[in-house]
């Protein structure tokens, strides 16, 4: 087959950037042909033979250009036709499209059509439910579905991108514009990593019509497990590691970590929310992580806690935590509960407090009995987990069945 891949960063950035480069290692190595389609950056690893790329769009740019951003996030021209080169160049026989949001826009799914390619898309965030792609009130810290099946007017009303005016009232735009198009429609298959988001999806309507309906494919994602030596010691801490923002529950977890001046814990990750892990006696700082040192911080970890507090798809520090033999708590929402299998990998959290996490985190790391018995259940469904070559055949089976029809 002739697979195009589309990611908007075509480097090692993000997830859905690991995702898209990792699928298209397996797809050459099973001897398709991939190309790929995307931004252009001077860190690019991988190009397609026309060498159309949209251009590099820096929201943190200080020139004029940026004035031209609102338009371009909403519908890219530009994009449209730097894609039409690559199509008619490369001729795909599919086209796999992933992150696409603001950079390359929702408006070549027009151009792919146009072409009567077949296009699948793996959902990476909840772009095509709410214009904030979180889910989530910024004020209430809670998930928020108002625009599920409600007026985009509720973004601008709460100002849920970044807390603006402007931003938000772009964002209803932008949903709005392809809501009436009906440009997801046109999408042949949506692979959801998780089961949650799935159901989601399938919740949607517009103008009574379940747009999504038969659609959708659930396939959690895929997981590369590096050789590990089982029998390395467990050491006296606890572990957070990921983006350091507001919806993956800092908050909570740092009340938790006051609250429990006599456990150690340990914080591996970036963002925002940085400074408030800093200067507390009992909470190690240890920055940005990435391959064995983060490997061997989890896998030294008596357990790991993920608290988010937003509808999680299908994170990735939970397969990992997992995989090491570190059991996880988490909170009840989004596709965690898929994860973790509760009082045996882990604990989920029968409600989203600092208090529930508190007690549990107690519980757990004075039960040294139960996190052994949890740890070994993890190593246990390490043997399970999805691998990239497991992964990789079942998209191949996808592929195939979309041509056909």
């Amino acid at each position: 087959m002739k697979i195009l891949l589309i990611n908007k960063y075509l480097y090692p950035k993000g997830g859905a950037e690991t995702y898209t480069l990792k699928l298209g290692e397996y797809l050459s190595g099973a001897g398709h042909e991939v190309e790929y389609f995307g931004m252009y950056d001077k860190n690019n690893v991988v190009h397609n033979s026309a060498e159309q790329y949209t251009q590099n769009m820096d929201f943190h740019d200080s020139g004029a250009e940026k004035f031209l951003y609102p338009f371009r996030i909403i519908y890219s021209f530009q994009a449209r036709k730097k894609l039409r080169k690559v199509l008619e160049n490369f001729q795909p026989d599919i086209v796999h499209m992933n992150n696409i949001n603001y950079q390359l826009t929702p408006s070549i799914i027009d151009e792919i059509k146009k072409h009567g390619t077949p296009i699948v898309q793996t959902v990476h965030d909840l772009q095509m439910l709410c214009p904030n792609h979180l889910m989530f009130d910024l004020y209430k810290k809670t998930p928020c579905e108002k625009c599920l099946n409600g007026s985009k007017i509720n973004c601008i009303k709460g100002k849920c991108i970044h807390y603006s005016r402007i931003k938000s009232i772009i964002g209803a735009v932008e949903a709005w514009l392809y809501a009436i198009k009906g440009t997801y429609k046109k999408v042949d298959k949506y692979i959801c990593p998780s089961r949650f988001l799935e159901s989601k999806l399938l919740e949607k309507k517009r103008l009574g019509e379940y747009i999504y309906k038969g659609k959708t494919v659930s396939i959690h994602n895929y997981i590369e497990l590096p050789k590990f030596d089982f029998e390395h010691t467990k050491k006296n801490y606890v572990l957070f590691f990921g983006r350091l923002s507001e919806e993956k529950g800092v908050d909570i977890f740092i009340e938790a970590c006051k609250s429990l001046p006599n456990i150690m814990f340990k914080v591996a990750g970036i963002g925002p929310m940085e400074n408030v892990c800093k200067g507390i006696p009992n909470v190690e700082f240890v920055g940005f992580k990435t391959g064995k040192e983060l490997h061997k911080l989890i896998a030294e970890a008596l357990f790991s806690i993920y608290p988010s507090i937003w509808y999680e798809n299908c994170p990735l520090s939970i397969l990992e935590s997992e995989s090491f033999g570190t059991p996880v708590i988490c909170t009840p929402l989004g596709g965690m509960p898929e994860l973790v299998e509760n009082g045996r990998t882990g604990i989920i959290l029968e409600e989203i407090s600092s208090k529930a996490l508190t007690e549990a985190t107690s519980t757990l790391y004075n039960d040294r009995e139960l996190c052994e018995k949890m740890s070994k259940f993890c190593e246990e469904k390490r043997t399970q987990m999805t691998t990239l070559d497991e992964y990789g055949r079942q998209i191949e089976e996808i592929y195939s069945e979309i041509i056909k029809k």
